[in-house]
């Protein structure tokens, strides 16, 4: 059965919060421009397809076909996702994780927390995206610095709240970006 209406509310509602948390965060475009790939026809008709409303469809579609084409199209035109930052290493020659840029794993950060906020709903803690984040071992996967800091900055959702950690990962930015990753 498709779900478009409720398909289209889960990712506007995501987009939305992303967007507020961008602005909070300081990076207002990447806030505008964020998941825009998921009105394709690509992602758009697989979310409908497999909607849930408690989790992404793409964990759906993974389980019925052991991939998710959706997913295989977002993570490869949106620079947020870790996934999105793997190359072939001119040392190992063999795919690696690529650190990837402040302005994205800041909007990493926000997406995490906005999806948290999305799928647990009324049950939405701040330590929400840390547990996922720690429950999904995708800190293996990552570059070693932009796990640092995104579990840095999720612990500090977690322990100080909002305010504060939209506030500090606000005052990041190049000049000050290398002690952030120490």
């Amino acid at each position: 059965m498709l779900h478009p209406f409720r398909h289209l509310k889960t990712v506007t509602r995501h987009k939305w919060k992303v967007m507020v948390h961008c602005f909070r965060c300081g990076i207002p475009l990447r806030g505008l421009l964020h998941d825009m790939s998921k009105f394709s026809p690509e992602e758009f008709i697989a979310g409908m397809r497999y909607w849930q409303g408690s989790r992404s469809p793409n964990e759906k579609e993974r389980e019925l076909f052991g991939y998710s084409p959706a997913w295989m199209h977002h993570k490869g035109r949106n620079k947020h996702h870790f996934e999105y930052w793997t190359d072939v290493s001119i040392v190992t020659n063999q795919y690696e994780p690529v650190e990837m840029p402040l302005v994205y794993l800041k909007e990493m950060f926000c997406d995490r927390v906005a999806a948290s906020k999305i799928y647990k709903g009324k049950n939405y803690t701040d330590d929400a995206a840390l547990e996922y984040f720690l429950r999904t071992k995708v800190r293996d996967k990552m570059h070693e610095r932009t796990a640092y800091v995104l579990e840095k900055w999720l612990r500090m959702l977690a322990e100080e709240g909002e305010a504060k950690t939209f506030a500090h990962i606000r005052g990041v930015n190049e000049k000050t970006w290398e002690a952030e990753k120490k």
